[in-house]
């Protein structure tokens, strides 16, 4: 007997039976992914959320650290030094200590000391044995003649502010075969405007020596010619120096000391030693002195 599907149900194939479904409702559909909303307020809304231990906060809120990895690796703070501190000489007032003259020295290998130490140039042991005098520029340059201290030296000399000024230049313009004439223009020159800056009153020249009495003498031309142009120039000097009120101070004679005492002569057997720039020095220093004497602090 068949019977009619009615009246078995539907044949169970492995699935249930479709369940009873109210009228006006969909059903919904989950899909994979998408996160499903909480139907009502969650049960631990209300609590406190749950503080992390001291150390991980410590470490959490480390300066330097990234703040959404607080356990981020990084290397040994930076120690902080502070820079040394800069010491400072102390200001020196002019009642603290005296004040000394600024001193300019104008010429050639004479006045730079070619071939001895810095300490036995004649206006370095001038300095020393004249406390009142500050050696601020020693201009001198080997070689040099008249018209290079015009064009080099004597330019220079406003900006030093000097307050005493030596000349000593000639020598190598009798080397150079310098006409007569053309060192006594240059030496007017310079001498003009040196007063013009500094004064009559503050300007020394020292005389030429000669040295064709040295050992190496020969080597520049013929002794007796050259000293006697060295011997010409010197009385140029005098002559100008004089006709301005200069004061003018003659080493010639102590140079001649080197014919017979090699002690006198620097070791390249042309140029004073500072044995004889000290015999300069005990002439120039008591001209000096009278100068500084009328010298007062401006």
């Amino acid at each position: 007997m068949v019977r009619h599907a009615a009246d078995v149900g539907p044949r169970c194939r492995g699935r249930r039976p479709p369940r009873d479904r109210r009228p006006g409702r969909r059903r919904r559909v989950r899909r994979a992914g998408r996160h499903r909303p909480w139907p009502g307020p969650r049960p631990n809304r209300g609590r406190r959320a749950a503080r992390a231990p001291a150390a991980e906060r410590a470490r959490a809120e480390r300066p330097g650290r990234h703040p959404d990895r607080p356990r981020s690796v990084r290397g040994r703070p930076r120690r902080r030094v502070r820079p040394p501190a800069i010491a400072r000489a102390p200001s020196v007032t002019p009642a603290d200590s005296e004040a000394r003259a600024r001193y300019v020295a104008l010429g050639d290998s004479y006045t730079i000391g070619t071939s001895v130490p810095a300490a036995d140039r004649w206006p370095n042991q001038l300095v020393a044995r004249a406390p009142q005098l500050e050696l601020v520029a020693n201009l001198g340059v080997n070689g040099f003649t008249s018209a290079d201290v015009i064009e080099v030296e004597l330019p220079q000399v406003a900006a030093l502010r000097p307050d005493v000024v030596t000349l000593l230049i000639g020598v190598n313009d009798v080397v150079q075969g310098v006409p007569e004439a053309t060192y006594r223009r240059n030496v007017g020159l310079i001498l003009d405007e040196l007063v013009r800056q500094v004064g009559a009153d503050r300007v020394l020249v020292v005389t030429t020596p000669d040295y064709t009495v040295t050992p190496a003498g020969a080597d520049f031309g013929d002794p007796a010619i050259q000293s006697a142009g060295i011997q010409r120039n010197n009385a140029i000097n005098t002559e100008l120096a004089t006709a301005r009120r200069i004061a003018i101070v003659d080493i010639y004679d102590l140079s001649l000391l080197a014919a017979t005492d090699a002690s006198y002569v620097a070791g390249d057997g042309l140029h004073p030693s500072g044995r004889q720039y000290g015999l300069w020095v005990d002439r120039i220093l008591p001209v000096v002195s009278r100068i500084l004497a009328e010298w007062a602090p401006g």
